[in-house]
């Protein structure tokens, strides 16, 4: 295994980075060769801890990662172009997650090149003389990493070759995995603490850790590790171990400490805190807000710094092109021109509404029915989805700048930046006459009565049509009046970790048991005050001043439950790469997600059809990757050994 690591750490084409002189950004510098000595010297350090921001990158943003914590939950399901990465992890009989097919890979082989990095800075920073708080940030990373192996494959190595916890320079390719507890205990609870003491309250730099940031995951993995001693629905853990704790601890103790350091994080914010509006926490235009506390960054600015292509995706890291992933074809909307002929009037643009279609993943029926019920008063689904589709023809290089007016639904005139197609809030008290195949739109939307539109109710939605992810989607600043790049992975900061999160993680671990200032009730409330709050009207793409506040607060229920909790996770984070995780964590992925409605993979085909998941405990976690298997000198008893329960068949 270690053999594996190093290549990536030592001897590969690795880019690291340095700090740019006066400035308070990441300045990256690329290096062929980085051999374990560099560790020694002041600048070996410095850019190897600058190189853990980089390494956010190869994950987040990563369409196949965020596949593996989206699809197979209640917030999506495979779409109409999906290929086996996505129809696998779906888990409803089109496929089958396993070794090789498990997008979680994605964790695995970006995480321990990371962690060694950080055992180094750590072991070698002092002596250099870099600051206690930069060797904080690898800190930070190191326990980073390590919660999101634990959280995907259970128990994994804290060896690397050179003993626990420690930098290894020697390749090795033999290895053993830890407990989950030993993970926790040794690894991701001490130096978290060490962050949350020793980190700044301010960031250093933009983007780079600080204490509440530390807090927040101090926090939540107070909050996991507590689940998974309780374990209300007795999944299997691996390596087979009791659930207990090596201090001594019951998760009634884990429930209380995650909610008493996510208060600590509440009550000192740093240069953190809540937006007034939801709207602007997604907003294109004010990425980097005091709400994003991490995020894997890209910019427009430059190749160099963006670390990816600004003219064309690869679809591949470190693109930023997760995003794709929801984006169904728009482009083959349809409308008319004077003469009757069909022509394009959605195109393909650089823009947060559209973006580059992939139409890989599909939001099920009852992400709308259920999860967005409330449309009107909380703003967090117009914040969330491209729910109406408007005319663009008119943009330069479309070849129609001089069409003023098309016709559309009805055979009624539209022109540009006119609804074109538009999903309902709601179902309509007159029925949608839908075509029995892609119809005058082109996607086989239907019309009612009246509307240059043409309408898709929520029961219509389908694999191949459906509202887009707005709080995903591209923004650029250099379209010039065209269509810009918008096959280019997106220039946008992909976001980890929220300010808002403290209050959700504090608000379960009360639902839990634990007790303080705050109750379950008046944290969440604090969340769905900011919900009903609403500056600007997105889809309707008009000034909206209204606050729904007090409507919002007073129907939460007087008790809440970890349902609700989950219901409003989902609310807010909704497509961000949460969902996975916190249907494990919680144990309610088969409860939650276990059934799905949905419309067909063809143009016209809007009957909902009740698909049936089959999640068994062991796909509460993931596979570890083949390829690691492969590459350890090891008998074959003890592969099978290494591989988690259910996956070596």
């Amino acid at each position: 295994m270690k053999r594996y690591i190093l290549r990536r750490i030592i001897i590969g084409s690795v880019v690291l980075f340095s700090f740019a002189g006066c400035s308070d950004i990441l300045e990256e510098k690329p290096h062929d060769f980085y051999e374990p000595g560099y560790f020694k010297t002041e600048q070996g350090v410095i850019q190897g801890l600058t190189s853990h921001y980089a390494h956010l990158r190869w994950i987040y943003g990563q369409a196949y990662y965020y596949n593996s914590v989206q699809t197979g939950t209640d917030e999506h399901t495979y779409a109409q172009s999906a290929d086996g990465n996505f129809k696998d992890h779906d888990l409803s009989g089109v496929g089958v997650i396993n070794p090789t097919s498990s997008r979680a890979d994605v964790v695995w082989n970006n995480s321990y090149n990371d962690i060694n990095t950080a055992s180094g800075i750590i072991e070698n920073g002092a002596a250099v003389g870099v600051a206690n708080s930069l060797i904080a940030e690898s800190r930070f990373f190191r326990a980073f990493d390590y919660f999101l192996l634990v959280q995907n494959f259970g128990g994994v190595p804290l060896d690397l070759g050179a003993g626990e916890l420690k930098f290894n320079t020697k390749p090795s390719r033999s290895s053993k995995r830890n407990t989950v507890s030993e993970v926790y205990t040794k690894a991701i609870f001490p130096d978290l603490v060490i962050a949350v003491n020793e980190l700044p309250d301010a960031p250093r730099l933009t983007g780079t850790a600080t204490k509440t940031l530390a807090r927040l995951y101090l926090a939540k993995a107070y909050l996991t590790y507590a689940w998974w001693l309780e374990n209300p629905n007795n999944i299997p853990t691996y390596p087979d171990t009791p659930r207990t704790d090596p201090d001594g601890h019951n998760s009634q103790w884990y429930f209380q400490k995650a909610y008493d350091i996510a208060l600590e994080g509440i009550n000192n914010p740093g240069s953190y805190g809540l937006l007034d509006y939801y709207y602007d926490v997604n907003l294109g235009a004010n990425d980097r807000n005091k709400e994003m506390m991490l995020y894997a960054d890209h910019t427009e600015e430059s190749e160099y710094y963006n670390g990816a292509s600004l003219t064309y995706g690869s679809g591949g890291s470190p693109d930023n092109f997760a995003g794709w992933m929801g984006t169904w074809n728009y482009t083959a909307i349809r409308s008319k021109n004077a003469s009757g002929a069909s022509v394009s009037s959605v195109q393909r643009v650089a823009d947060q509404f559209l973006g580059r279609p992939w139409t890989r993943m599909a939001p099920p029926i009852e992400v709308f029915t259920k999860t967005f019920a409330d449309k009107t008063n909380d703003s967090r689904y117009d914040g969330t989805f491209t729910a109406v589709y408007r005319g663009n023809w008119n943009l330069k290089g479309t070849g129609l700048t001089d069409v003023t007016t098309l016709f559309n639904a009805n055979s009624l005139a539209v022109t540009p930046n006119s609804a074109i197609l538009t999903f309902l809030n709601d179902e309509p008290i007159t029925a949608i006459s839908y075509p029995s195949g892609a119809g005058d739109s082109g996607v086989g939307a239907g019309v009612l009565p009246g509307r240059s539109d043409y309408v898709i109710s929520p029961q219509g939605i389908s694999r191949i049509v459906y509202p887009g992810l707005w709080k995903l989607g591209p923004y650029r600043t250099d379209n010039d009046g065209g269509l810009g790049q918008p096959n280019a992975g997106s220039t946008r900061p992909f976001p980890i970790a929220k300010f808002s999160e403290l209050y959700f993680v504090a608000a379960e671990a009360a639902v839990k048991g634990a007790t303080g200032s705050m109750t379950a009730r008046n944290l969440i409330n604090v969340i769905r005050a900011r919900a009903g709050k609403w500056r600007w009207d997105n889809n309707g793409n008009m000034a909206k001043n209204a606050d729904n506040s007090i409507l919002l607060t007073s129907a939460t229920p007087a008790i809440i439950d970890i349902n609700y909790i989950l219901a409003e996770r989902s609310r807010e984070y909704y497509g961000e790469g949460y969902r996975w995780y916190d249907l494990v964590r919680t144990q309610k992925w088969n409860e939650l997600a276990g059934t799905y409605s949905i419309g067909g993979s063809n143009y016209g085909q809007h009957t909902p059809q009740l698909v049936t998941r089959t999640i068994e405990p062991y796909h509460y976690l993931r596979p570890i990757p083949q390829g690691q298997i492969d590459l350890m000198e090891m008998s074959d008893a003890e592969k099978a050994a290494y591989q988690n329960p259910g996956y070596n068949n």
